[in-house]
């Protein structure tokens, strides 16, 4: 008899598990470029947003406060990112560097390679579905602002 173990039916456990594996992959192809998938997600909403103070981007990033501070740290001493002054002296703003720029492109073409190889692995029928289904998912699940 084959009996699952409550952690291979519970649904958080599947879903790190899941997420770990794809983390994987994309940071895999972005080594290379001294980045993580993470990090790349970071350069690419400052790119979008900036000049943007650091609360509307962790919101952006749907990560807390002090989750971003760790995350901007080894951009900002990379220079791909830098803190600027914000509207008033107490506030900052982030803004992507003339280097982060071309590091961003650089981890942009990357993860085109990334994705092309995980559809591959998937087949498209299967990424299809995913999508759809973490699309559907994030909907009902979606955290109040």
């Amino acid at each position: 008899m084959n009996v699952r173990s409550p952690v291979e039916d519970c649904a958080y456990a599947k879903l790190r598990r899941l997420t770990r594996c794809v983390a994987h992959h994309f940071d895999a192809e972005l080594a290379p470029a001294g980045l993580r998938a993470t990090q790349h997600g970071v350069l690419t909403e400052v790119l979008r947003l900036q000049p943007v103070r650091p609360g509307k981007l962790a919101q952006a990033l749907g990560i807390d406060p002090s989750t971003l501070t760790r995350n901007l740290k080894p951009l900002l001493a990379a220079r791909w990112l830098e803190l600027g002054a914000g509207t008033d002296a107490r506030s900052r703003t982030v803004r992507i560097t003339a280097i982060g720029r071309d590091k961003q492109a650089e981890a942009q073409l990357r993860l085109r390679v990334a994705q092309r190889a995980m559809n591959e692995k998937l087949g498209a029928r299967r990424m299809a579905d995913l999508r759809a289904l973490m699309d559907e998912s994030l909907e009902v699940l979606a955290m109040p602002p």
